[in-house]
């Protein structure tokens, strides 16, 4: 061993124990080990920095905008009509959910498929009085299971697919990745849906730590060429109660009609008094082609991008007092109070109207540029965390035609996959589906820069023969065994590492050394660099490992012992369906 490599080596022993720690954050981590390589000499300075710049990056980058663009549009919410019965039987909604999981998690980024229809799992689980803790690790393994399938549904195969290009001179293609990771995705969903839930012990649902404002009493439009135009308010009830609302009456000319105005037919330019939270008055108002008061001054819910912010009024807030149509706060900010959540009690006095008290809580709609400063000016202090996109669902269509437009470019040979992605992005951009500052607020970047940062450290590996290294002891200790053989013993290592350290991280570090174990078998590297994309996404026995896994953590009141108990039979059945897939197709 070269004093090179024992360098490198050390460097790597200390971050991945700083990784599995997870005392500091691991970009951070990343990035010292970066300066610590060039200053040691085992990386030029002149490319210490070259891994931002690399198409890994930017595809990882890029496909998070796409997500979010897809769910504010409202494409990914048509899913959600399809999956949320609470009568079904645990089975069934676990795998129509997991399996709607893998779907998104195909073609969106499986962090952002997960953070959609998690909310909605907890809110069948509620409605069926159920622990949601039965569901949402189920859930949480579709959607890893499903990224599996595409280029883009995953970051380790977007890393594998780039290093394929540089080691062997032609990425993966889209699609490639889908004869195993479809029939990984199936066999594993079998396994959660008719056994692995089971497996989990039944917690008690965690208490909310967000500091729920309780319920709204908000004001909806009816506008123009809307679907309730005609309707009774009594026959929305069932949408209503679909969406967890409920109508409390009917705004006409400006007054409040007398009761719940069940038998009323609702007119254009009506308004409905709405009970509910943000997120459920924002669905029904979605779901009922409802609009709110100034859509001439900011576009409506279909106009730019735009948000619900809820935000709490001090004593000293300039609103105390008074009421938001005499500060005339659409026109001065393009802002409307939409609700008024005040300690559980309902009013009959309009929400515009409503002269303003110390503890309210208002919910306010608009643009993103502007809730920031018509809050400033009212005085009043945005709740933490609760923020909601509004839901432009008009261009659902639009922003699905984008998308499928861009994939067709990249699977045609046309374009990269990273010219399309951003085609897709400015088109997103051009139809006000995301907004300036989205372009930068939805990009994580403490992964782009592990990412970036370990990049060269990888290569640093390769070149100093570290990676071979590595692969002559795999290959030494399974010598005489088949190449399926060393082929499986180097996923369950690489599923190992994964269980503690970032997939992305995994895969960069694993990806080399495959390409070695295949160069000293003389067969194909494609089979290695296969089974390594399968093996550093599936992390299911830890809630470090996946980003998902950590996410439904505290939700699900789950515990750290907890994981392993459903996800060791499918990293098992994981490797037993993937290695003779691979074989069978990525031939050696």
């Amino acid at each position: 061993m070269t004093t090179d490599q024992m360098l490198l080596f050390g460097i790597l022993i200390v971050l991945f124990g700083m990784l599995v720690w997870g005392r500091f954050r691991y970009d951070l981590v990343a990035f010292v080990a970066l300066l610590a390589t060039v200053i040691l000499g085992l990386i030029d300075a002149g490319q210490a920095f070259e891994g931002f710049g690399h198409p890994a990056v930017v595809i990882i980058a890029l496909v998070l905008i796409v997500s979010r663009g897809l769910m504010n549009s409202g494409a990914v919410e048509l899913i959600a009509r399809f999956v949320i019965r609470p009568d079904r039987s645990m089975s069934s909604h676990i795998g129509i959910m997991a399996v709607a999981g893998a779907a998104l998690s195909a073609v969106i980024n499986n962090v952002a498929a997960l953070a959609l229809l998690m909310s909605l799992d907890m809110d069948a689980a509620r409605k069926a009085k159920r622990a949601v803790s039965l569901t949402l690790m189920p859930l949480s393994f579709g959607t890893i299971l499903g990224g599996m399938i595409t280029l883009i549904g995953t970051p380790p195969n977007i890393v594998i697919a780039q290093y394929r290009d540089n080691a062997l001179g032609a990425p993966f293609a889209m699609f490639d990745f889908a004869p195993v990771g479809l029939a990984v995705a199936i066999v594993g969903i079998a396994y959660v849906t008719l056994i692995g839930w089971r497996l989990i012990p039944e917690r008690p649902d965690a208490v909310s730590l967000e500091g729920d404002a309780g319920l709204y009493v908000a004001e909806a439009r009816i506008k123009e060429g809307s679907k309730s135009v005609g309707m009774t308010v009594g026959e929305l009830y069932p949408l209503a109660n679909e969406s967890d609302v409920t109508i409390l009456g009917l705004v006409r000319q400006g007054k409040r009609l007398p009761g719940f105005s069940r038998s009323r037919e609702i007119r254009k330019t009506d308004f409905l008094v709405l009970e509910g939270d943000p997120k459920q008055i924002e669905a029904f108002m979605g779901a009922a082609e409802l609009d709110t008061v100034g859509s001439d001054k900011h576009g409506g819910l279909i106009g730019r991008s735009m948000s619900l912010v809820e935000a709490i009024v001090p004593e000293d807030a300039r609103v105390v007092g008074r009421n938001t149509l005499g500060m005339r706060l659409v026109q001065r900010h393009g802002v409307t109070l939409l609700g008024v959540s005040r300690q559980g009690k309902r009013f009959r006095e309009r929400v515009r109207g409503l002269t303003i008290k110390p503890g309210d809580v208002l919910l306010l709609i608009g643009p993103d540029d502007n809730i920031a400063a018509a809050s400033a000016w009212l005085g009043v202090l945005p709740l933490e965390n609760r923020r909601l996109e509004v839901l432009q669902r008009t261009k659902a269509m639009a922003a699905l035609a984008s998308f499928a437009g861009a994939i067709a470019l990249t699977v045609a040979g046309l374009v990269p996959l990273t010219i399309a992605l951003g085609l897709c992005v400015v088109a997103y951009l051009a139809l006000g589906i995301i907004g300036g500052r989205d372009f930068y607020e939805l990009i994580e970047w403490k992964v782009i820069v592990l990412l970036a940062c370990l990049i060269p450290v990888g290569q640093a590996l390769e070149e100093t023969g570290g990676s071979q290294l590595i692969a002559n002891l795999i290959v030494s200790q399974t010598d005489g065994f088949p190449a399926w053989a060393v082929l499986m013993a180097l996923m369950v290592i690489t599923m190992t590492l994964s269980d503690f350290l970032n997939n992305v991280a995994t895969a960069l570090i694993a990806a080399p050394i495959a390409v070695s174990i295949a160069n000293s078998l003389q067969v194909s590297p494609d089979p290695f660099l296969m089974g390594v994309a399968v093996a550093a996404s599936c992390a299911f026995l830890t809630p470090i490992g996946h980003k998902n896994n950590t996410i439904i953590m505290g939700p699900g009141n789950y515990q750290f012992g907890d994981y392993w108990r459903m996800g060791l039979l499918l990293e098992i059945i994981v490797i037993a369906v993937a290695v003779p897939v691979i074989m069978l197709v990525w031939q050696f």
